[in-house]
């Protein structure tokens, strides 16, 4: 097929060369079978210990759960990503500064195209910052940016928005995958042929990809499925994002107005079928969006949030701390962090928020290893609602992992 060889950032094996994965697929332990769920798992996942008991004992074991978690989310929220496609080519237009890339799979082809938008000055190959349905963060300064036609890929205008969408045309109507991974599946192939296109003058080693509110969800799920990308920036993606369903479920029970998972099966396409089986037991599935996020370790993780009660504020910070300690068993821990400033418009950015932004830009896109990305906090005028029960919610410890 017409690939260049991706270039590994990271532990997750979804992007990885079919040697890498093979590999993995040898010596990790075998995946668990999808089964329908029973076993009520209150407190959050483990991320430490596989589901057939065995601890998570070093940094090649943490790659094999996350391997494990990976094809878990798949199972049961997100329906499959597939592999690499039967063909890829690109096309480019100097012009327009524009590339166009052309998937086929067992005989049919789509094609979606890319506007890359340079830095005013400097000579390349440019770090680069996708934009899942665009982005409402400022575009960092010597920073190329491409925005990624995410509705286009799948559509998201309510639950009839299934099954529609170019992956869908590729794929077929009834592909068990929800909207999001296949958003996540479409960003891979833009950077398939990002890789491929050496006129594009894109560094593919330094990407980071960002969008917000249900884009935000994209974003988050993207970035946990291709371990390309260097930095993932979500920005108010709340539920099916950077928050975790038991936590929201809780909040939800406590009297609070947010998301849940038996409300966003019923709003849009976002998750596969598959997920409408455990949106009111949420607490079946042998994992969360903690976990999810584990899955970004140890490459850049920055988590944007708003403190509106529909994003479910606290189920995010709870599982967004909880999820850092996967960052600390790896010795990364200031390669995540997670800001949240006041209440504020929804998807506003927040000029309290442009020095960690650009903090993790220097680190992630322009290799400055010095920056200071060790943030982890909210500013809100009400802290005592963002106490975070640990002991509630976590019955295990960070590993020293080999």
């Amino acid at each position: 097929m017409k690939f260049l060889a991706p270039i590994i950032f990271a532990l997750p094996i979804l992007a990885a060369p079919q040697n890498v994965a093979e590999d993995l697929a040898a010596r990790c332990p075998a995946l668990p079978v999808k089964k329908t769920l029973t076993a009520n798992q209150p407190k959050l996942a483990d991320p430490f210990l596989f589901e057939n008991g065995k601890k998570v004992a070093s940094q090649r074991d943490l790659a094999c759960r996350q391997r494990e978690i990976s094809k878990l989310a798949q199972y049961y929220e997100l329906g499959d990503k597939p592999g690499e496609p039967s063909d890829l080519s690109t096309s480019w237009n100097a012009t327009s500064n524009e590339i166009s890339v052309t998937v086929t799979n067992k005989g049919k082809s789509i094609t979606f195209k890319s506007k890359i938008t340079y830095p005013a000055t400097g000579e390349g190959p440019f770090p680069a910052l996708i934009g899942i349905g665009g982005s409402t963060i400022p575009i960092p300064d010597g920073v190329a940016y491409l925005a990624f036609k995410n509705d286009e890929m799948a559509e998201q205008n309510g639950k009839q928005s299934r099954g529609k969408g170019l992956f869908y045309d590729l794929y077929g109507k009834d592909a068990t995958t929800g909207s999001l991974m296949a958003w996540a599946w479409g960003v891979s192939r833009l950077i398939d042929g990002l890789e491929m296109t050496e006129d594009a003058n894109i560094n593919t080693n330094r990407l980071a990809v960002t969008g917000c509110s249900r884009n935000g969800k994209g974003a988050f799920i993207t970035g946990a499925f291709d371990g390309r990308i260097a930095l993932t920036i979500p920005q108010e993606s709340g539920s099916g994002g950077s928050a975790c369903w038991r936590l929201s479920d809780a909040m939800k029970a406590a009297g609070v107005n947010t998301q849940t998972a038996s409300q966003i099966i019923q709003e849009n396409s976002w998750q596969s079928e598959e997920f409408a089986k455990y949106n009111s037991s949420a607490n079946l599935l042998p994992f969360d969006h903690h976990t999810i996020a584990g899955l970004i370790a140890p490459r850049g993780l920055l988590v944007i949030e708003n403190n509106i009660d529909w994003l479910g504020p606290q189920s995010s910070w709870g599982c967004m701390k909880t999820a850092h300690k996967i960052w600390e068993a790896t010795g990364d821990s200031d390669n995540m962090g997670y800001t949240l400033t006041g209440l504020h418009s929804h998807c506003q950015f927040q000029a309290a928020e442009q020095a960690t932004l650009t903090a993790f830009v220097d680190k992630f896109l322009k290799g400055n290893r010095r920056a200071n990305t060790a943030v982890m906090n909210y500013n809100i005028t009400n802290p005592t609602n963002f106490v975070f029960d640990e002991s509630k919610w976590v019955d295990w410890t960070v590993p020293q992992l080999n």
